[in-house]
C-alpha cells in the first residue's frame, strides 16, 4: 500500500478523512536533510576542532564550519532538486515534449543522480565562497550524503512514486524472507500504476538498506589516516556501486552512447565508481604521525 500524501498515512492510521495535501515524498525528503545535517554538523565540528578545517568566511565575519550547516543545506536542496528535476526531463524527453508543463511542475519524477551532481556542485561553490578547504568538506558531507539518499527513498517506498523494480520472480524468493520484501503491488501509488500481482521488486527499500549499510562503513571510516578527499573517493564509488547494482532489478529507459546501451544511472554509476577508484588510488598515501595527531595535515 502507498500513501502519497500526508492524508493518505493519516486515514489510513485513524481512520479519520483529513484535508493534509502535503506529499510524503518531499514530507520524507526534508525529514531525511535535516538528520544529515545534524550528522553533517557533528563531524564539522570535530574536524574543526583538530585543526582540519578552519572558520568559515560569511558576509565577512569568521564563523566556525558547523554553524553554516543550515545555509549549506538550503543552498545543496535548492541545486539537488533543480538537477533531479532536469535529469529526469532528460531521462524521458518524449514525455517532456508531450506535456512539458506537467514534467517540470509534477510531484513526482526526479532523478536522484541529477539531485547529487548539482547539489554537490552548488556544496563546491558554497565552500569556495566562503573560504573553506574542499576536500575535508566533501569528506565531512560523504556519510551525511549517504545517509540522507538512504532515508530519502523511504519516501519513494511510502509514496509509490515509480521508484520499483521489474515483475518479481517468487520462484526465486528463500522461503525464510517476507513475501513484502520481494514483492509489493504499490496498491495508490502516486502514478495511479495498477501492478499485477504478485508484485514488482520493492527496490527503494534494497537502496535504504544497501544506502544504510555504506552509511555505516563511511561513518566507521571518517577517522582514516589517509589524505584528505579519500573518504569522499569510497563514498563515490560506494554510490556508483549501489546503484549499479540496483539498476538490474529496476526499470529505466535504455540510452545509447558510443554504441553502449544502459540506463542513464548506469552510465552514472560507472563514472563515479571509476572517480572514486581514481581518487582512492591517489589518497591512499597515509599521513604523518604528528599530523594525525596534531591535526596539522595540509589542506589544499
Amino acid at each position: 500500500m502507498s500513501f502519497p500524501y500526508l492524508s493518505d498515512l493519516v486515514k489510513a492510521l485513524t481512520g479519520y478523512d483529513l484535508p493534509l495535501p502535503l506529499p510524503m515524498f518531499g514530507l520524507c525528503v526534508a525529514a531525511a536533510m535535516l538528520v544529515a545535517a545534524s550528522f553533517l554538523k557533528r563531524e564539522l565540528g570535530r574536524l574543526h576542532a583538530i585543526g582540519k578545517i578552519g572558520v568559515a568566511q560569511v558576509r565577512g565575519v569568521a564563523t566556525p564550519p558547523q554553524e553554516i550547516v543550515p545555509d549549506f543545506i538550503a543552498v545543496v536542496m535548492l541545486a539537488g532538486i533543480f538537477g533531479a528535476r532536469l535529469f529526469h526531463i532528460l531521462e524521458h524527453t518524449d514525455m517532456f515534449l508531450a506535456h512539458p508543463w506537467k514534467m517540470i511542475f509534477t510531484t513526482s519524477g526526479l532523478s536522484i543522480f541529477g539531485g547529487l551532481i548539482f547539489g554537490t556542485l552548488a556544496g563546491v561553490i558554497s565552500v569556495i565562497r566562503w573560504k573553506l578547504p574542499i576536500r575535508p568538506m566533501l569528506d565531512a558531507a560523504a556519510p551525511a550524503m549517504m545517509l540522507g539518499y538512504a532515508l530519502g527513498r523511504v519516501g519513494c517506498q511510502i509514496s509509490g512514486d515509480g521508484d520499483w523494480g521489474i515483475a518479481a520472480n517468487m520462484a526465486l524468493k528463500p522461503t525464510w524472507l517476507p513475501s513484502w520484501f520481494w514483492a509489493q503491488t504499490y496498491d495508490n501509488n502516486i502514478y495511479g500504476a495498477v501492478i499485477p500481482a504478485p508484485g514488482v521488486y520493492p527496490t527503494s527499500i534494497y537502496e535504504t538498506v544497501m544506502a544504510l549499510a555504506c552509511f555505516g562503513l563511511l561513518w566507521a571510516l571518517r577517522k582514516h589516516p589517509f589524505q584528505l578527499g579519500w573518504l569522499f573517493s569510497v563514498y563515490l564509488f560506494l554510490a556508483g556501486l549501489e546503484r549499479l547494482v540496483i539498476e538490474q532489478i529496476r526499470v529505466n529507459p535504455m540510452l545509447e552512447f558510443g554504441g553502449i546501451y544502459a540506463t542513464q544511472a548506469e552510465f552514472i554509476s560507472v563514472g563515479l565508481m571509476i572517480l572514486g577508484l581514481l581518487g582512492v588510488a591517489l589518497l591512499s598515501k597515509r599521513l604523518p604521525i604528528d599530523a594525525l595527531s596534531a591535526g596539522k595535515a595540509k589542506i589544499t
